[in-house]
């Protein structure tokens, strides 16, 4: 699965040429165009990083940013492009919650590097080769799961949805986060699909015994706990 990047900006040309070397980098990438548009689309579906211009029309970057820090998606890395030299700017870009700041003009390949170094400070597990809890380990490499050794055959949809669980154990996720983050390009999709699907990846996990890992939170969703649960509900 590819790091989402949020391009929050409203210079077309710049866009584009951002999304175009992003893209090619193996990112996926969405673009708001103004800060309200920014925070309607993460409250939607949480990025796992934010490019955020500072000069933008109806709300600014910083409050934008401000805004990220205060909210449910306080967690998000942000990096703030800025034609804003000073070191005060980039002191209270810092400050308000940014965790980097580019100064225009600059590359697409620098800002590429940049979200490389970021994402490995704040989000390890999405540029790992590697991912695992507990008994689990996902090589996301070869796309192969092993569970006490046993290797797990799980078909794309599952394996997808086992990642986005495990990278967050004992989180709950509801059925609609998952429907985002698993079945992005369909839209057609009913929050019970989840349910069948967490359905299969139990069934495969548990071919060879031992507790259940993950687990369900009625009206809520699902976690996946890596010491196991007693039941599921």
């Amino acid at each position: 699965m590819k790091p989402l990047i949020l391009i929050v900006d409203d210079e077309d040309s710049l866009v584009e040429i951002l999304r175009y070397n992003l893209e090619r980098a193996g990112f996926e990438v969405t673009v708001a165009r103004d800060g309200e548009e920014a925070l309607t689309l993460i409250a939607e579906r949480a990025p796992d990083l934010v490019v955020l211009d500072w000069m933008l029309p109806h709300l600014s970057g910083i409050e934008v940013c401000r805004q990220i820090r205060r909210g449910g998606a306080r967690a998000i890395p942000i990096i703030m492009l800025t034609a804003r030299s000073e070191e005060a700017d980039k002191v209270r870009a810092l400050t308000t919650g940014a965790d980097d700041y580019l100064t225009k003009p600059f590359s697409p390949g620098e800002l590429a590097a940049r979200i490389q170094a970021v994402l490995r400070r704040t989000r390890p597990a999405l540029l790992a080769e590697n991912v695992g809890a507990g008994a689990v380990q996902m090589d996301l490499a070869s796309h192969r799961v092993f569970r006490d050794g046993r290797a797990v055959s799980l078909r794309p949809v599952e394996f997808r949805l086992l990642r986005i669980l495990i990278e967050h154990p004992g989180r709950v996720f509801s059925r609609e986060q998952l429907l985002d983050a698993v079945w992005t390009q369909d839209t057609e999709i009913e929050p019970r699909t989840v349910d069948v699907h967490v359905r299969r990846l139990r069934k495969a996990l548990n071919a060879g015994g031992g507790r259940e890992l993950i687990r369900t939170v009625r009206a809520a969703g699902y976690a996946f706990e890596p010491a196991g649960v007693d039941e599921v509900a």
